[in-house]
């Protein structure tokens, strides 16, 4: 096996960066005190550094400042404040007790100074009394005709001394084509509704809005006015509404807290879970605390060090470098499986403990800085995304698996040389390497072995094309909280969504301008269009209203003639609206309810220069969301700028859209990226082929397999994918380069360093496995996948790869033992033996 790959040897610079890892570990080992209180002083200023690291869930802080959505979202809050609300839910009551319980809640909350106005009822019977001036002269000129058109019926038929010719129907009354007319428009949408409270009788539901100052994307205000509002419902006698009465709150800011509480609880329990399953496998694989020890003190003081360098960096965390510490730790644990095993077999040969550390961290550690190179690298194409998310992470795991490294180079020798100087030896179980019947038996079967892998891999390849892509928001934002299933049934009760989107403009004919703009976009799109309606204050207030009211005169005068005694119960209702409605006077913006000015009014302003657009869909579902953006964006003012439109459905499609250009160039670039690195560092491009083949295979596999296991891709686990490859790479470094040694013998390699494998796959699975343990979906998704690709890997990396150079350095003893034979040679034998000869001879 030693003259398969290239000899590391031959790479003269990568064999001096060896050997500097190797003096350099000598050197701690000699002197572990200076290297310790180095690495205490570095822990100690990393984390201090590090203690003011807040989480930041939020959305829009997820895409970088150039984004026009979260240009946008700065300037609404900026002009309009809020978009969303505190909402205040009381249940199981009767409707008075419930109308009751808003009225005495609403003055007390907005006395709040935080708060800027409350909502308990619906605009509905205001829109309805003037609903008449929303139709077109022309339109009430058709409704005057129709019933001026029955009643001269009805006059006709009532005389006895008529008789018709013709068996005429009466001329209909029904505006059912007028009513479909204007049914898609603001009004219609406001007035729906026959409750004047937020109310819900059937599921004795109350509903009561409470708009703050400030942006939900405030943590601390949104904390503060939370609190508050929790603070004044307490403060009430609730009792009196009824036995069964009580209240919850969600709306846009408790959905902001309870998402930030459940991964802040994530980030515990997976970190502590990983922590005590890697702790524990760690003992099992060395049977030895002190062996444990050696491996842990310099992943901590790792990352110690890196989260001091994010605090310096970054000051805050987001929704997945706030599990980094897990994840790093995982990864880190695996070179400390390797350094360590190598170092106890050492010992157990009989070398010296400077010696064993001087050589284990020349040829292993070694390999394990490659591994990290290349691993890190991986990270850093991650890190050139523009997702924030994606690109912290790639940066912070980039730096800190070098970092990690340092770590294993500055603390393990040291230690290694504090325990070596009271005495310590390793014991013979530490240092022992049984032989892996495993390896008998892939030495024996490898072809079989090799052929079975080829075939299972070809049938999972198959199966790639049933690969899904999730468009759903649960894997940024968990859709099953409580919070966040109440939400959705308020949007239900009032109507329409609570989170509208609002374009901003800056003039009254602006304004004119959006609202036509967009209504003419969704009448062409018709059932495909995402809006389902938009209003602007102007375009609350019909025109002409005037010369309708002159028209409406009339129309009362008619209907003041309908004779109300041939009228069912239901018609009789209907013509007493009637009347109501046409006796209406004009109105103006100021006549408007204060709950739609107020909708319409941003910070200091009298509601001019906004537009506000209601989406239709469901804003969790990221291709409606995706449709929507299209469908609103690029409306053109009269001076030709674009309408700058703001909302977080629109930072939620640019997420994704960005997650969708970017992910097959990351993916590529991850690919390349190690593959060069290891060229570079392997010293060959065969040999850097060969290390990375298990990954590769490993990466394919996972594709194949997750069809059948159900698992599709998200917004998030998708950056699995380049950090498997970057990660498992090593697996395939560590075993080449053993093996690549002089003298090396497969099964004896094959037992220690796929023992050390093996444990560095299961330790990284066990770091992304933690957030398998989250409640949050597509932080779960992360943990399910990878474990997947790296229980793949496993496979892979014990079976399948050791059988494949099995096979491939026979077929190369093969071809060297019996070299090819000149032209027109041949073998005879003429009692000598066999020999080879030509005719000529």
């Amino acid at each position: 096996m030693a003259s398969d790959p290239a000899s590391f040897a031959e790479r003269s610079w990568m064999h001096r960066v060896e050997r500097t890892l190797g003096a350099l570990a000598a050197h701690n080992h000699r002197r572990p005190f200076i290297a310790l209180l180095c690495a205490l002083v570095l822990c100690a200023v990393g984390l201090l550094c590090a203690r003011n690291l807040t989480l930041n869930a939020n959305l829009a802080d997820l895409l970088p400042d150039s984004f026009k959505s979260v240009q946008a979202i700065k300037t609404q809050e900026e002009r309009y404040g809020a978009l969303g609300w505190v909402v205040v839910v009381g249940d199981d009551a009767d409707p008075e007790q419930l109308q009751r319980f808003a009225q005495d809640l609403a003055p007390k909350l907005e006395a709040l100074p935080g708060i800027r106005y409350v909502e308990i009822t619906r605009p509905s019977r205001f829109f309805r009394d003037h609903a008449l001036y929303f139709l077109s002269p022309e339109d009430l000129k058709e409704v005057e005709r129709r019933i001026e058109a029955r009643l001269t019926w009805e006059r006709l038929h009532a005389n006895p001394l008529f008789v018709s010719l013709e068996d005429d129907p009466a001329p209909s009354l029904d505006f059912s084509d007028l009513e479909k007319k204007y049914g898609g428009n603001a009004v219609t949408r406001l007035s729906n509704n026959p409750s004047e409270f937020y109310l819900d009788p059937a599921e004795r539901r109350v509903v009561v809005l409470a708009k703050p100052e400030t942006s939900s994307s405030d943590l601390t205000f949104s904390r503060k006015i939370v609190d508050e509002v929790q603070g004044v419902v307490k403060q009430q006698d609730l009792s009196k509404y009824g036995p069964g009465f009580h209240t919850e709150i969600t709306g846009t800011f408790q959905k902001k807290l309870d998402l930030q509480s459940q991964i802040t609880r994530d980030v515990a329990v997976a970190s502590s879970v990983a922590g005590v399953l890697v702790l524990l496998y760690l003992f099992l694989h060395f049977r030895s605390m002190l062996a444990v020890g050696m491996v842990l003190a310099p992943v901590g003081a790792g990352l110690a060090w890196t989260y001091g360098l994010v605090g310096v960096a970054y000051g805050q965390v987001n929704i997945l470098t706030a599990f980094l510490g897990a994840i790093l730790g995982g990864l880190g644990v695996e070179h400390g499986i390797h350094l360590v095993g190598r170092y106890l077999s050492l010992r157990g040969e009989g070398m010296a403990s400077e010696q064993a550390t001087r050589e284990s961290f020349t040829h292993t550690g070694g390999a394990a800085l490659v591994s990290a190179l290349v691993a890190a690298l991986t990270f850093f194409v991650l890190g050139t995304s523009g997702l924030r998310a994606f690109r912290e992470f790639g940066v912070i795991a980039g730096v800190g698996m070098l970092v990690i490294i340092l770590a294993y180079v500055l603390v393990l020798p040291a230690v290694l040389g504090l325990v070596a100087r009271h005495g310590w030896s390793p014991r013979r179980t530490s240092t022992e390497t049984k032989e892996a019947p495993l390896g008998q038996i892939i030495t024996r079967r490898r072809g079989l072995l090799t052929g079975v892998s080829v075939l299972i891999v070809a049938g999972l390849l198959t199966q790639m094309p049933g690969l899904r892509f999730d468009y759903k928001v649960s894997s940024l934002e968990d859709e099953n909280l409580p919070s966040f299933v109440l939400d959705r049934a308020v949007n239900q009760l009032i109507g329409y969504t609570q989170m509208p989107l609002v374009v901003l403009t800056d003039s009254r004919e602006e304004e004119a301008v959006v609202v036509k703009e967009i209504q003419a976009r969704k009448q062409q799109l018709g059932a495909d269009s995402k809006v389902d309606f938009v209003a602007s204050l102007e375009s609350l207030v019909p025109g002409e209203q005037a010369r309708k009211q002159v028209i409406l005169k009339d129309i009362g005068k008619l209907l003041e003639r309908v004779p109300e005694g041939q009228l069912t119960a239901p018609q009789r209702e209907e013509l007493t609206e009637l009347r109501h409605q046409v006796r209406a006077a004009p109105f103006s913006v100021a006549d408007l309810p204060a709950g739609v000015r107020q909708q319409f009014e941003g910070r200091g302003e009298n509601g001019t220069g906004f537009v506000v657009v209601y989406p239709s869909v469901d804003q969790s579902d990221g291709q409606a969301m995706r449709k929507l953006a299209k469908e609103v964006r690029g409306v053109m003012l009269p001076d030709g700028r674009p309408a700058v439109v703001a909302g977080e459905s629109l930072v939620l499609a640019d997420i994704l859209d960005l997650v969708s250009h970017e992910a097959p160039y990351i993916l590529l670039g991850s690919t390349l990226a190690v593959l060069v690195a290891m060229w570079i560092t392997l010293g060959g491009l065969r040999t850097a082929l060969l290390c990375l083949t298990p990954t590769v295979v490993s990466v394919f596999a996972l594709l194949g397999l997750m069809p059948l296991m159900k698992l599709e891709f998200n917004y998030l686990n998708i950056l699995v994918i380049p950090v498997l490859i970057g990660t498992t790479v090593d697996a395939g470094v560590h075993l080449i380069t053993r093996l690549a040694s002089p003298g090396s013998d497969f099964v004896r390699v094959y037992s220690e360093t796929g023992k050390a494998i093996c444990g560095g796959l299961l330790t990284s699975a066990v770091g992304f496995g933690a957030l398998f343990l989250a409640d949050h979906p597509g932080l779960n998704s992360i943990g399910a996948l990878a474990n997947l690709g790296f229980g793949m890997n496993l496979l892979v990396m014990l079976v399948t790869f050791p059988a494949l150079l099995l096979v491939l350095s026979e077929r190369k003893r093969r071809r060297r033992a019996v070299p090819p034979r000149p032209r027109g040679e041949h073998l005879v034998d003429d009692g000598q033996g066999p020999h080879r000869t030509t005719p000529a001879s």
